[in-house]
């Protein structure tokens, strides 16, 4: 992700906050509530200026129920009407794209349910590590002991699944951001803990931090569908239980068409940087083999095809998932890849089509 001068907008605070301000947010939990170290706990609530728009809820319903709109921002572009699309279809409703009177009739039961809320930043959550001067240079990102995000204000977009600039547009510009401070984001609750593939490298941490529950539907088969530039999963009795927006090839690496099969999931994956294999990087460049992270390359899950250097991955610019062109892979966003992850298991079909 590029980072531009928008964090400037709210304030950025270390690892260490006064505890006085900790005292006083840590009074607001509940006597009897077990807090996990990631869990994000009620705040309460300022007056906020902002415009809970129906675009935004429906964004925020519409990810909780697995059909992803990307970034939650509030906008109506081609993921969202996607997502309201495959909503639709999975309820068998006119797949109208657009959020009519049966759709609205449908979402009914999560009408009550506000787009955003205010939550105090955990301290193990706020601890990092980051790494601000996060360099462009593959060399240079070998170097580093993890991808991790940039900063805090980063981290927060990816686990309530936003952009940073979202998030600096929920706050006010002085809003301080730091451990035991509150924020408004987007109204995604704390995911469910888990033992997930047993934490194989980190995992379980990397969904509490991507606000993404162990426990999904299992899929029986996944379909990338270019022209409607989604990736949709569908169950045992063949009906579509989630839906990713994804970017998918390019004319120079265009997304291979056929019927191939997930061979295996890889979590936290090292990526194995091969200039031979990019044709807009010079061959003189030396190979790297990168430590995991949600910015690498490849985001937080490679899920391989059984076609050589092809496969399933996450990003490190989510902002641009259906925006832009890939290598010839199909990419998500970090959180929807991760919920994917879950989903499949090797041999599960993939069909490619255009």
């Amino acid at each position: 992700m590029k980072i531009a001068p928008y964090f400037a907008a709210l304030v950025l605070l270390g690892g260490c906050s006064g505890s006085a301000d900790r005292e006083r947010e840590q009074e607001k939990k509940p006597a009897t509530a077990k807090v996990a170290p990631l869990d994000f706990v009620a705040a309460k609530a300022e007056e906020s200026s902002i415009s809970e728009t129906p675009a935004l809820r429906t964004q925020v319903i519409l990810d909780h129920l697995g059909f992803s709109p990307g970034v939650i921002d509030g906008k109506e572009g081609q993921s969202y009407f996607a997502a309201l699309r495959g909503f639709q279809t999975a309820n068998d409703l006119p797949d109208t794209g657009k959020l009519d009177e049966a759709t609205l009739a449908k979402m009914e039961q999560w009408s009550e349910i506000p787009a955003t809320r205010v939550v105090i930043i955990p301290s193990a959550f706020a601890a990092g590590p980051f790494f601000p001067d996060f360099p462009a240079d593959a060399a240079e990102q070998a170097k580093l002991p993890a991808l991790g995000y940039r900063n805090l204000i980063e981290a927060l977009a990816e686990r309530f699944h936003t952009t940073p600039e979202a998030i600096v547009a929920m706050n006010s510009a002085s809003t301080p951001v730091g451990s035991g401070k509150a924020i408004r984001v987007p109204n995604f609750p704390n995911p469910k803990a888990g033992d997930a593939n047993g934490d194989a490298r980190g995992w379980n941490d990397t969904l509490q931090r991507l606000g993404v529950s162990p426990d999904q539907p299992q899929a029986d088969r996944i379909v990338v569908d270019k022209s409607e530039g989604v990736l949709k999963v569908f169950g045992a009795d063949d009906k579509l239980i989630a839906q990713f927006p994804a970017t998918m090839g390019s004319s120079k690496d265009p997304l291979p068409i056929g019927k191939w099969k997930i061979q295996g999931v890889s979590r936290n994956p090292d990526f194995h940087y091969n200039p031979k294999l990019f044709w807009d990087v010079s061959d003189n460049t030396a190979a790297q083999i990168l430590k995991p992270g949600p910015n690498s390359p490849v985001g937080v899950a490679w899920l391989d095809l059984n076609k050589p250097h092809y496969g399933i991955h996450g990003t490190n610019e989510a902002h641009t998932i259906g925006r832009a062109e890939s290598h010839g892979c199909i990419r998500l966003t970090n959180w929807d890849v991760a919920r994917l992850a879950q989903m499949v298991r090797p041999g599960t079909p993939a069909t490619l089509q255009p």
